[in-house]
């Protein structure tokens, strides 16, 4: 007995090793790109004293809130802003699926994440306060009354494949605040609102307005749909064929970047061209012998570059990575 009790103790000893010796599930890489508010503008400028893009504002909510949870690596908001400026993508895109793909294609991600806000403002309108709200503080912020008011805000996005433009899920997220004898943009248990300023979703007291606490919790449901979803994007895996332009001892840099899929994290062979075998009757190339290197794992990228970290080696100038273009100069 004593020593079958010893025996199922190993094993479980055996099992707890294994599990932590084992690889961590690649995060899937994401982006999310503003969120589409055109339905709810005019509502918008009520409640918050002027028309403000509050799609940017929400998908940075959502950023910040997926970074905190951990389970994808998303982009940061500054690199989305220099690649759209650099490739001149309008923010009336913002919800058009080949767009996100072709922007998810640069950044090298494996989903991208658009959406639009549907509801902004009180329950009792589809979209949101009327153009006559009661102005408080010199902004329209929106009351309902002096008995009770409530905020909604309403959140659609799609998860969108960055090969196919196929939509891998949907989620939809809720928010709603009320309390007695308060405007949508007040704060506390007072009358207040917004004062003597600008009312923007940046502002130090937005989340604890009933709109700012509203918008928070439509984030929160519309974040744990998201991360729920993460198993049904698949990573995207590109191959590609690039050669080495630069070593620097176990750092080197190839001639294809983002635009042709690499992405930071992933790993490629690099392999040393050999001979070249030809067809006798065309004298084209069929073949190109080639011997392992090592392997790369990119650490940064741009459109047209990547630099990445050499397992094994050495490397030189000419490698190829992942596969050898059809086209090249033959090895010396």
């Amino acid at each position: 007995m004593r020593r079958l009790a010893i025996s199922t103790l190993s094993l479980a000893l055996l099992a707890t090793a294994a599990l932590a010796q084992a690889p961590a599930p690649t995060k899937r890489r994401i982006a999310v790109l503003d969120f589409d508010y055109s339905t709810v503008q005019s509502e918008v400028a009520s409640v918050m004293g002027s028309n403000q893009d509050i799609g940017k504002g929400i998908a940075d909510m959502i950023v910040t809130e997926l970074v905190k949870n951990g389970t994808y690596s998303v982009i940061e908001r500054k690199k989305m802003d220099e690649i759209m400026a650099e490739q001149n993508f309008q923010q009336s895109g913002r919800t058009d699926p080949s767009t996100a793909v072709q922007l998810a294609k640069i950044l090298g991600v494996d989903a991208i994440i658009i959406g639009s806000i549907t509801q902004f403002g009180r329950d009792d309108h589809n979209v949101g306060v009327s153009a006559g709200a009661l102005k408080i503080g010199g902004f329209g912020l929106g009351s309902v009354g002096t008995k009770s008011a409530k905020a909604v805000v309403a959140i659609d996005a799609r998860i969108v494949s960055t090969t196919t433009a196929e939509i891998l899920d949907v989620a939809k997220g809720k928010g709603e605040s009320s309390r007695s004898g308060l405007s949508l943009g007040a704060a506390g248990g007072g009358n207040g609102g917004a004062a003597g300023g600008a009312f923007t979703m940046g502002s130090s007291n937005f989340g604890s307005t009933l709109i700012g606490e509203a918008t928070n919790n439509a984030v929160d449901s519309l974040t744990g749909q998201l991360v729920a979803a993460s198993p049904k994007i698949p990573e995207s895996v590109v191959a590609i064929q690039a050669l080495v332009a630069d070593v620097d001892g176990k750092t080197i840099t190839i001639n294809v970047g983002s635009s042709s899929g690499v992405r930071v994290g992933g790993t490629y062979a690099v392999l040393r061209p050999g001979r070249e075998i030809h067809d006798p009757a065309t004298g084209k190339v069929i073949k190109r012998t080639t011997t392992s290197v090592g392997q790369i794992t990119i650490t940064e990228a741009d459109e047209g570059s990547a630099t990445g970290t050499l397992t094994g080696g050495p490397a030189k100038v000419g490698d190829c990575v992942g596969g050898c273009p059809a086209h090249m100069a033959s090895p010396n």
